[in-house]
Formats: structure tokens, sequence, C-alpha cells
């Protein structure tokens, strides 16, 4: 199995306890840098179950996620190197699909911030959220068609309207805590948000909530969600519970 647990190395320099993970029954774990800089750990799992698990405590500053209406789009032929995969069309984001429908939506729209944040509300208000539409093969078309989904599925359908539009945009998955928001009462400090390049750096998009947040632990990153899967198994296996918490300590 892989696992991606940990969390991003760009945000290691905050943590205040170690960020191990454990197996039980006791396997050994090993590390390693994948493509995209996340931290990734392989297992060989034995037969029956095995309970993965993880604790730690990390510094956050506390502000909300950045906010700058005035950055401007880059022509393809300025952007970096290392930005133009993520133009692409990848497993979940169809943008050969998705093309012409951005264009004709978002081609009036002023290049920059206000474009990328129209696609973030236009997501925001086509798609359903609920927990019951979740579907592992679900591509940012078929979001599209159906209209619900997750947070990844705003995520996807997100990147892709941006990518269509000539905007590189990753997908992020990482905590995301009830922290300056009213609490759930079903925790699932878990989800998926995007960045997108604009004024020569990243910036947070979240189409599911559509507000800045504060205390974004970062995982991983990648071209869609089948690059930063929390475990990926190479053979038959069964998942038969999983909880993510994320509490604020003051």
């Amino acid at each position: 199995m892989l696992l991606m647990l940990n969390v991003h190395p760009s945000r290691a320099h905050d943590l205040l306890s170690p960020d191990v993970i454990y197996t039980e029954p006791g396997i050994p774990i090993r590390l390693y840098r994948d493509s995209f800089d996340n931290i990734c750990a392989r297992i060989l799992a034995p037969a029956g179950a095995t309970r993965i698990f993880s604790e730690t405590v990390i510094r956050d500053s506390g502000e909300l996620d950045p906010v700058a209406p005035d950055v401007e789009q880059h022509y393809i032929s300025d952007l970096p190197d290392e930005c133009m995969v993520f133009l692409l069309g990848s497993r979940y984001c169809e943008t050969d699909e998705l093309s012409d429908f951005a264009w004709k939506t978002f081609g009036d729209t002023k290049p920059g911030w206000e474009r990328v944040q129209t696609i973030v509300a236009f997501v925001h208000n086509h798609i359903a959220f609920g927990y019951a539409h979740a579907r592992a093969t679900k591509t940012a078309m078929q979001a599209f068609d159906e209209r619900q989904g997750v947070c990844r599925d705003f995520a996807h359908l997100a990147i892709t309207l941006c990518r269509c539009m000539s905007i590189p945009a990753r997908y992020c998955t990482g905590y995301l805590g009830d922290i300056g928001v009213p609490k759930d009462p079903a925790p699932m400090d878990f989800s998926a948000w995007f960045e997108a390049y604009l004024g020569g750096r990243w910036y947070t998009f979240d189409a599911r909530h559509n507000r800045p947040r504060i205390g974004r632990i970062l995982i991983g990153r990648g071209r869609d969600a089948s690059d930063v899967a929390i475990t990926t198994s190479f053979g038959p296996s069964t998942l038969t519970g999983f909880t993510v918490i994320t509490d604020e300590i003051v």
C-alpha cells in the first residue's frame, strides 16, 4: 500500500510534535518524496485487519486564506515551466469536454483573480454537497452533469474550468477543521481545495465553501485526486472505517 498521511514538507517547520504514522499490527514503513514533493509511505500490509493512525500538533498563523483581487493572469508564454503540467487535462479533469462551456461562460470575465473567483462561485452554486454523493470514480464532467458531489468534486470541476481558461490549477488535500466557522456536529476535518497560479504565485481557492478559511494544513498537491489519494492498495482491500478530527488548541 501507499499512504499519503504526513503533513506536506512546506508545513514541516510548523510541526510542534513528531508527524509519525503508526500501524496495528506494527509494519515497517518506508518514506519517499513523489514528483510533486509530497511525502508518501510504503507498507506491505499483512492479510487481515490493519489499523493506520497518526496524531500530531502543528502551529498555524490563524490568518484567513489570502485574497488578492488585483493579481493578474499570466500569458501562457510567460508561465514557469513547472506550471505547464497544471494546464493539461488529467484523469479526473477533462478539459477537452468542458472547454467550449468554459469559454462561453467565463470568456467575458476579467482575466486574473476575478475570473477564478467567478469560476469558484459558479461551481459552488452548481454542485449540491452531500457525503452520499461521493464516488471514487466521479470526474469533473460527471460532477458537472450530476450537479452533486463532495469537496473533491467541487475542486475537480473548478480546476478543470480554470485550466480551460489557461489558468494553471492544482489539486490540494489536507486537514481543515471548523476554526472560525460554526462547528459541524459531525466533524470530518479532511478536505479538498485547489490552488491557481496568478501574479507569480499560487493562491488558495475553495469552491465547496467559497470563503476564506483559517487553519488549512496541507498534506498533498497534484494534478487531481489520483495523485494524492490517502491510501492506494495494490490488491483487494476494504475500508472499514475512516475518521479525521482537527481540534484547535487555545
